[in-house]
C-alpha cells in the first residue's frame, strides 16, 4: 500500500509510522506538506476537523490512502480546549475521521490564543522550549509528560485504520 501523509512534521509523521507498527501494517509513506483550506491556528471542532479532510484530500494523488492530521482549539462553556482532528480518505473516495483527546488550556494561554497568537509559538514561550509542536506538543506540556503529540495523533491514525478495516471486511 502507498501512503500519503500530509505532513513532515516529525509529531506527524511519527504517529503515522508508530500506528502502522503499532498496528503490523506495511506501507510505503510519503510525506507531504499540504494546506489546511482552514485558519492557520483552527478555532472550534468543526474548523480543526475541516482542516484534517482539507489535508489528506491535497495530497491523495498517486496513493491508495492519504491521512491528514490537525491541531486546533475550541471553547465550552467560557473554557478554552485543544483538540486534534485526523481523517483518512481512500483512493475509492471513503473519508473516515476521528478526534483525540480533549483538555482545557490554562486561561493565560487561552487569552493569547484570543489575542490571535497560534499555539504553537504560544506553548513554546509558556514551556520556555523551541519547537514544541514537532515533538510532545501541547498536550506534553499540559500532561506533565503523560501524553505526548506522536502518541495523542498515533492513537487517531489508530483510530483511523480501524474504521477502514471494519469498513473493507
Amino acid at each position: 500500500m502507498k501512503l500519503c501523509v500530509a505532513s513532515t512534521n516529525p509529531a506527524k509523521t511519527g504517529a503515522v509510522a508508530s500506528a502502522l507498527e503499532k498496528l503490523g501494517i506495511q506501507a510505503e509513506i510519503n510525506q507531504q506538506e499540504a494546506q489546511s483550506g482552514v485558519s492557520a491556528q483552527p478555532f472550534s471542532i468543526e474548523e480543526t476537523k475541516a482542516g484534517a479532510i482539507n489535508r489528506a484530500h491535497h495530497v491523495l494523488a498517486d496513493c491508495d490512502a492519504a491521512i491528514g492530521l490537525e491541531g486546533g482549539v475550541f471553547e465550552l462553556d467560557g473554557t478554552m480546549y485543544l483538540c486534534n482532528w485526523g481523517a483518512l480518505v481512500t483512493s475509492d473516495g471513503d473519508v473516515y475521521v476521528a478526534g483525540g483527546a480533549q483538555v482545557p488550556l490554562p486561561a493565560e494561554i487561552a487569552m493569547l490564543l484570543r489575542a490571535g497568537e497560534e499555539l504553537g509559538p504560544v506553548m513554546d514561550r509558556y514551556a520556555q522550549e523551541t519547537g514544541i509542536r514537532h515533538h510532545k506538543g501541547a498536550i506534553g506540556i499540559l500532561t506533565a509528560g503523560k501524553l505526548n503529540r506522536v502518541e495523542l495523533f498515533s492513537q487517531i491514525v489508530v483510530l483511523l485504520f480501524g474504521q477502514w478495516q471494519a469498513n473493507s471486511d
